[in-house]
């Protein structure tokens, strides 16, 4: 049984409400029996001499909450005890993977290790699961380029797993581009992560997806459909990454000023500049002075990272066609 009353159980205790508080059974048909029983094994219903009386579903309110606060205080102890009950497997395991680093006789890259310095998965479950596994182990930094939307239900998703390294001191970098944070339901899981420290930029270029975890382990697509990706642990190779992950870190605007939704009057503008419309036939359109035009296009320069008027109706036609 759900902790919340199935709809065929609120229905009918809102009709026992709506009858004064009293069910008869003469007014119940059997189908109703197996939703009569739940409803009393919640205690919303009350069998009596001549039926049933409907129960303050504030008690049962009271009591779930006490038994929710006291399982969830039982799911925070263990989640506690686990890393320190799985300690020994975790040591074992890393003294045997990383007894010198990344690429030294014991890592990936090494004789004594799991694996060459580039290692494929190429299904979908294997390569999140690697990834959660190096988020898990990410001890100082992750840098990851999200090029193209971000499905909201993947973010949701991995939510929990990317507050952790945050929580452990742990930075966090990440491009978008403008694109992504078109999506107010998207951005308001971003904020999510700023929050706990998390910083987020936007580069309106064209750029691959690349997560980087300690300067050591990179992941980058091994296939056209980014079906497939590579696990890359040759220093060399991670360093020439990471370069060229600062490089577009810098070219790259804070996302800031995308975590709030831009105004309407502004919203509105884009979509005429999106259709072709000049600043002045715009301002005349709307009825507003071109110099207040001028402000919220350069608002929208902004949130797209676009250094001219024609880029930024590129990429306004761009989101409007897609």
């Amino acid at each position: 049984m759900t902790d919340e009353p199935a709809p065929a159980e609120r229905a009918l205790y809102l009709a026992a409400v709506r009858g004064g508080g009293r069910l008869r059974p003469e007014d119940l048909a059997p189908a109703d029996r197996p939703t009569v029983a739940a409803l009393v094994a919640r205690g919303l219903l009350t069998p009596t001499a001549t039926g049933y009386t409907a129960a303050n579903p504030r008690a049962l309110g009271d009591r779930l909450g006490v038994e929710l606060r006291t399982r969830a205080t039982r799911l925070l102890l263990h989640a506690e005890r686990l890393p320190v009950a799985l300690g020994p497997l975790t040591r074992a395991y890393e003294a045997v993977r990383r007894p010198d680093g990344p690429g030294g006789p014991g890592g990936p890259g090494g004789p004594g290790g799991f694996g060459p310095e580039s290692v494929e998965f190429d299904t979908a479950v294997d390569i999140r699961q690697r990834i959660a596994e190096l988020i898990s182990e990410c001890k100082e930094e992750f840098l990851a380029a999200q090029p193209g939307p971000r499905p909201l239900d993947g973010l949701q998703m991995a939510l929990a797993r990317d507050l952790s390294p945050l929580r452990r001191g742990c930075s966090m970098r990440t491009l978008y581009q403008p694109v992504t944070l078109t999506d107010h339901a998207v951005l308001r899981q971003i904020a999510l992560r700023t929050r706990q420290g998390a910083r987020v930029r936007v580069l309106a270029e064209p750029y691959e997806r690349l997560m980087i975890f300690d300067r050591s382990v990179a992941v980058i697509p091994a296939a056209e459909d980014r079906s497939r990706a590579a696990f890359l642990t040759d220093p060399t190779t991670v360093a020439y990454l990471v370069a060229h992950f600062e490089r577009d870190w810098a070219r790259a605007t804070p996302a800031d000023r995308h975590l709030e939704a831009p105004h309407p009057t502004t919203v509105r503008i884009g979509r005429l500049l999106a259709r072709g419309l000049t600043q002045r036939t715009v301002a005349t359109r709307l009825g507003l002075s071109e110099r207040t035009v001028a402000g919220h296009i350069s608002r929208l320069r902004d949130r797209y990272g676009a250094q001219t008027l024609f880029h930024l109706g590129w990429h306004l036609r761009g989101e409007h066609h897609g």
